[in-house]
């Protein structure tokens, strides 16, 4: 069992350990043909909630120049999202929009919360992450300790958004830091290798 942290939410304290913000960088390299398109980049992760049972997060990253320089300001890309554990919503959840609940939240224990444990041992994730490149992606997952790894259950793109067809992302806490993995299937290329970085939590 975990240990509930009477100071959150009892849902996301198997992701508590992402909490905070985390800043470090990164290598951008994806082939696309027989063009390989690289980059050294700078990133900035927050993690944080609001009280209610998710996390909420955004990504904002940067171009480093060729010595890598760290106060580059060219912006390369960004992102925001929402995690949660997976499970069905019910009359003590908010919703759909603004709907409040008609009835008492049940996961709001450790123990309520044990019950939601996968026969791995971990719990399921749903993540949502918007892209301002009009790209929304749907992951499933699977947070086990201090480790997540996640897979696209859906992509939705705008009529005018690039090809992107599907992605796995991977985060682990070592040594103190978040180091993280995200490939991508996209314009026309199969799944692979698209960028990884390592993260010191800053806050």
């Amino acid at each position: 069992m975990f240990d509930f942290d009477a100071g959150l939410p009892a849902e996301i304290v198997p992701l508590s350990w992402l909490l905070g913000i985390w800043e470090g960088s990164g290598v951008l390299s994806y082939k696309v043909g027989e063009d390989v398109r690289d980059a050294e980049f700078g990133m900035r992760v927050a993690f944080t909630h609001d009280g209610a049972p998710h996390v909420q997060y955004t990504c904002t990253t940067w171009l480093l120049d060729a010595e890598g320089d760290s106060t580059s300001t060219t912006p390369l890309y960004s992102e925001i999202g929402y995690w949660r554990l997976s499970r069905p919503l019910g009359d003590g959840d908010q919703g759909p929009g603004m709907l409040p609940r008609t009835a008492d939240p049940v996961y709001t224990t450790a123990e309520a919360v044990e019950t939601l444990r996968n026969p791995r041992g971990g719990f399921d994730l749903e993540v949502s992450i918007v892209q301002p490149g009009g790209v929304s992606e749907v992951y499933l997952g699977e947070v086990n300790g201090p480790r997540v790894d996640l897979a696209t259950d859906a992509v939705m793109r705008t009529s005018g958004a690039k090809e992107y067809a599907a992605a796995t992302r991977l985060y682990g806490l070592v040594e103190d830091h978040l180091l993280w993995a995200w490939d991508i299937a996209a314009l026309g290329q199969d799944l692979r290798t698209h960028s990884s970085g390592r993260l010191a939590r800053v806050e």
